[in-house]
C-alpha cells in the first residue's frame, strides 16, 4: 500500500488547470498548423492565422488560449494499491480547482445552482470522472471545457438495426447543425455503446485522445475517417468563415452495450479542446 498525501493531488489539479488554459497540447497545435498549409480557402487561412498568432501570444505572455477557460473537468487513475492521507480527496481537488483558478487568474464560470445562476466565484466544483486501475500511481486529467462548444453536443439512443452510414450521416449532422458556434476547426469526440450517460463519458473522453492517434480497432478508424472526410466536405471552415478544415480530427471510443441498444454522442470540442495531464 502507497500512501499519498491530498495535499500533492491539490497542488497537481491546480498546476494542470492552470497549463491546460494557457498551453495547448504539441499534437493539437501542431495540426492546426498542418491545416492550415491544407486549408484551401484565402479567408479561412487568415482564420489560421490568428488561430496560430492567439496561441503564441498566450504561451509568450501566459495568459489563456481562450477568454472561456471552461468548466474544469477531472479524468482521474487511482491505483487500488494506493491509500491518500491527510484530509478528504474530493476537498483537495475542490481546493486544486479553486486555486489554480483564482492564482491563475482564470475566468470563473460556474453557477451553484442551474437554476439559481449565482456564481460560485472559484470555478468549483468540478466533474470528476474516477477509475481504478491496477498498481499504486495516480494519474490526473484536467480538461478545462468551453460551453460554446459544448452546447453543440448531441446524443441519440439508436437501435441494434442502424447502419454504420447512418450513425456517421447522423454524426455529420451534428456537426452541420452546430455549423460556426463550436469556434471552428473543430475536433469530434465520438462515444458508440454504453449506456445514456457512458456513452456520454466516451464522448468527452475521446476529446482528450492525441488527435493524430487512430482507434486502434480497424473497423471504428475506418468510421474516424470516413466522419472527418465528410465534415470537412460542409464548408463550414476556421470560425465558420468558409473553406476545406472545419474539423481538425475525429476520436471515437467504444464500449460494451445492451443487446436492444446502441447509443450514440457527438462531444464538440472547439480549435482549443485543451487538456493536461500529470502522474502522482
Amino acid at each position: 500500500m502507497r500512501e499519498i498525501d491530498v495535499s500533492s493531488v491539490k497542488q497537481l489539479v491546480k498546476e494542470l488547470c492552470i497549463k491546460a488554459n494557457l498551453y495547448l497540447p504539441k499534437d493539437m497545435e501542431d495540426c492546426i498548423r498542418k491545416c492550415a498549409q491544407l486549408e484551401r480557402s484565402p479567408v479561412g487561412k487568415n482564420v489560421f492565422g490568428d488561430i496560430i498568432d492567439n496561441i503564441n501570444v498566450a504561451r509568450e505572455q501566459t495568459i489563456p488560449i481562450c477568454q472561456d477557460t471552461g468548466m474544469a473537468i477531472i479524468f482521474m487513475e487511482v491505483g487500488q494499491d494506493v491509500h491518500f492521507v491527510g484530509g478528504d480527496i474530493n476537498e483537495a481537488l475542490n481546493d486544486g480547482v479553486s486555486q489554480g483558478y483564482i492564482e491563475g487568474r482564470l475566468r470563473c464560470s460556474i453557477v451553484s445552482d442551474p437554476l439559481e445562476r449565482v456564481n460560485t466565484g472559484d470555478n468549483t466544483p468540478p466533474v470528476v470522472h474516477l477509475k481504478f486501475v491496477s498498481g499504486d500511481k495516480v494519474k490526473i486529467t484536467v480538461a478545462p471545457k468551453g460551453f460554446g462548444s459544448e452546447n453543440m453536443s448531441q446524443l441519440k439512443m439508436m437501435t441494434p438495426s442502424v447502419t454504420q452510414d447512418e450513425i456517421v450521416d447522423w454524426v455529420v449532422g451534428a456537426v452541420a447543425k452546430a455549423g460556426s458556434n463550436p469556434c471552428p476547426p473543430i475536433v469530434i469526440g465520438v462515444g458508440i455503446g454504453g449506456d445514456f450517460e457512458k456513452c456520454a463519458y466516451l464522448a468527452k473522453k475521446a476529446l482528450c485522445r492525441d488527435v493524430t492517434v487512430r482507434n486502434p480497432k480497424p473497423l471504428y478508424a475506418q468510421l474516424e475517417a470516413k466522419m472527418l472526410e465528410k465534415i470537412n466536405r460542409l464548408g463550414i471552415g476556421p470560425q465558420g468563415f468558409g473553406g476545406t478544415q472545419t474539423c481538425l480530427a475525429v476520436n471515437i471510443e467504444q464500449a460494451p452495450t445492451h443487446i436492444a441498444g446502441l447509443p450514440v454522442s457527438v462531444n464538440v470540442g472547439c480549435h482549443v479542446t485543451r487538456h493536461a495531464s500529470g502522474e502522482i
